[in-house]
């Protein structure tokens, strides 16, 4: 088994695919104006119009309604990152900061609420740990 994407369901998806295109540097490859991709090495962010739910089960999903998923990237410099937000993101729920674990991570929310972690792994075990990851 490989995980591929995960897709987040929204009722603005060129709202949503602005903020992730530019807080990752990558482009989004639209199928259908309900539905883009942000496509990276290691997977895929899906977004997808709340018009889409139905073709898998009418009521399923819930735009905005996350509170227990973190969407995670790994960058080169999360402080970068985070200059690169500020003025723009609205909601920075932790700044920069070295986490227990190694890693400097930034936690911000998207437009529609999501929580969006950005890190960088800073200690020589998290970088061991990504080394694989960042090729």
């Amino acid at each position: 088994m490989n995980l591929v994407s995960i897709r987040v369901i929204t009722d603005d998806v060129a709202r949503l695919v602005g903020f992730y295109e530019r807080a990752t540097g990558l482009r989004a490859a639209w199928a259908t104006e309900d539905f883009a991709e942000l496509r990276s090495p290691s997977g895929t962010l899906a977004i997808g119009s709340t018009r889409t739910v139905p073709l898998f089960a009418p009521g399923s999903a819930r735009p905005a309604d996350n509170r227990s998923v973190i969407v995670e990237f790994l960058v080169d410099d999360v402080d970068a990152v985070h200059r690169n937000l500020t003025g723009w993101v609205t909601d920075f729920v932790k700044e920069p900061t070295t986490m227990p674990w190694g890693n400097r991570a930034l936690l911000v929310r998207d437009p529609d609420g999501n929580l969006v972690n950005f890190f960088t792994p800073v200690t020589p075990a998290a970088v061991e740990k990504f080394a694989d990851a960042a090729r």
